[in-house]
């Protein structure tokens, strides 16, 4: 399938900030999550530098609720790919039995940003490149793609450089680090429309199969993982067909009923749908801003 103009421009784009920035860069990373937005930033990332192995390696934060379709997919896809894979989680939430559900966004800031943070010191990462995009999340459009970080990795909305005439400013002070968004300009329409016309290959979850789920909150709640399931009290799960739009920890994750199988089927499905791409995100409720200025992704 022959690609639109405007998606050959948006990935041109994307490709001249990746190699600007590993330029500019002394220790650069991706963020990885094995979800759809950080595996076509990998994939712009394989084309930027090709024939040569990626210049950088993915750091893939584990929050420990991972699904395991992501953990597997994730792996994979770094072996295949010639990517170096760092993953990094917070081991004292998790010997605290910190959860998703019964800690909010406390568990966040503790299994999320915390071990994010210590990755990034520990690996003394300076460019550290994000799938984010600008019309996925009212916080994310406050982002320049080059955005400047501080003591401790936090962010000040009011602080970000202009970006004038697609100009990108590289400058950083050595306490400063800069998360870089090579997809801000791109939509959701656009990158479901790269990775249908360039038949990337996604974690199997963004495709309807039957799964055991429970009602949860008025959303239908994947269980990934039975014996964590019944000590949070979700219930017992039934069969049903669902799929996801976006990923997270599992017990906040919700899916959605779908008999979309195909990549074109998720395609037409996802463009035809009136609900927010990151509706299914149960833990978003009024963290994401908060979590973002401690230094979240």
């Amino acid at each position: 399938m022959t690609a639109p103009l405007y998606l050959d421009q948006l990935e041109s784009e994307a490709i001249q900030i990746l190699r600007e920035g590993v330029a500019e860069s002394e220790r650069p990373v991706l963020l990885y999550s094995g979800g759809k937005d950080s595996t076509v930033l990998a994939h712009l990332a394989l084309r930027a530098f090709y024939p040569s192995p990626p210049p950088m390696p993915l750091l893939h934060i584990d929050s420990t609720w991972e699904f395991r379709d992501v953990l597997d997919f994730r792996s994979r896809f770094a072996a295949e790919n010639r990517f170096e894979l760092v993953i990094h989680h917070n081991e004292e939430g998790r010997e605290a039995g910190l959860n998703p559900i019964e800690h909010g966004s406390h568990y966040t800031s503790v299994m999320r940003t915390d071990p994010l943070k210590q990755a990034l010191e520990a690996g003394r990462y300076d460019v550290i490149f994000g799938g984010a995009r600008r019309d996925e999340e009212a916080s994310r459009a406050k982002e320049r793609i080059v955005s400047v970080r501080g003591r401790r990795h936090s962010w000040d909305p009011k602080q970000q450089r202009p970006e004038l005439w697609n100009n990108d400013n590289w400058r950083r002070r050595p306490d400063q680090t800069l998360r870089v968004f090579p997809l801000s300009n791109w939509t959701e329409f656009d990158l479901w429309a790269w990775i249908l016309t360039r038949n990337i290959g996604l974690c199997p979850l963004y495709f309807a199969a039957e799964r055991p789920v429970v009602f949860h909150k008025g959303q239908w709640i994947v269980i990934d993982d039975p014996k964590r399931a019944e000590k949070l009290g979700l219930g017992a799960p039934e069969p049903r067909k669902v799929r996801f739009r976006s990923l997270g920890c599992w017990p906040v994750t919700a899916a959605t009923e779908s008999g979309a199988e195909t990549l074109s089927a998720v395609v037409r499905e996802t463009l035809q749908s009136k609900r927010s791409e990151r509706n299914g995100r149960i833990g978003d409720e009024g963290t994401l801003e908060h979590q973002k200025r401690d230094g979240y992704f």
